[in-house]
């Protein structure tokens, strides 16, 4: 058991709030923002303080965070605070539902794994990732860091995600195939072959369109 200190007081922070009182041996003892976005002294019931003193309540000797991000700027932000967090000596712990299908994979820090996800064997998972709910996660894939499942992915076997990825909601992926990195891959869309750096892909079969990820 670790006493945690949640970043962020949105809906991923409430709902990682609730996750982990309902669903872990951990005690969530705190939320944390930056200064500039903090406009009450609670959340939850629970305290909230700056990110910029964190240190000086709650040492990172005793303590440890969990960013539960959204997707924002493909996973950049999230990558942000990580990056931070770990800058102040903070580790990061990884919240997997007791409801996810696992099979001793290995499994990063800061990641966010969601009930009804199946990750069958011989598949890894770096840092900073999120499956959302209902993801088939397929054998001797690779995902990396700082990427973002949504619900209903189905993703075959011997896949490799690159870093900053957004899959989207029924995404299919099929087997062998790499997401290369910045790739953002729309709602329903099937990729069939390997994606070019910060694409945007849409369609049955998925096409690359014009718009590049980068600046999203």
């Amino acid at each position: 058991m670790a006493k945690i200190v949640i970043f962020g007081v949105n809906d991923l922070a409430e709902l990682a709030h609730y996750y982990l009182t309902t669903d872990s041996e951990h005690q969530v003892v705190a939320f944390t923002v930056h200064q500039e976005y903090k406009t009450t002294d609670t959340f939850k019931g629970l305290p909230l303080i700056d990110f910029e003193t964190i240190n000086k309540i709650y040492p990172s000797t005793d303590y440890r965070l969990f960013a539960p991000m959204i997707g924002t700027k493909m996973n950049r932000l999230r990558e942000k605070i990580y990056n931070e967090g770990k800058s102040k000596g903070y580790d990061f712990i990884s919240y997997i539902s007791s409801k996810a299908t696992l099979f001793d994979n290995q499994i990063g820090d800061n990641c966010f794994i969601l009930e009804n996800n199946t990750i069958q064997p011989f598949t890894t998972i770096g840092n900073n990732v999120i499956l959302w709910s209902g993801n088939h996660i397929g054998h001797h894939s690779i995902i990396k860091d700082h990427v973002f499942f949504t619900s209903h992915v189905v993703m075959s076997g011997h896949c490799v995600i690159e870093s900053y990825c957004v899959i989207g909601v029924n995404a299919t992926l099929r087997d062998g195939i790499t997401i290369a990195e910045g790739s953002f891959i729309a709602m329903a869309a099937s990729i069939t072959k390997n994606t070019e750096e910060w694409g945007f892909y849409k369609g049955n079969p998925a096409v690359k369109s014009d718009r590049s990820t980068r600046d999203m």
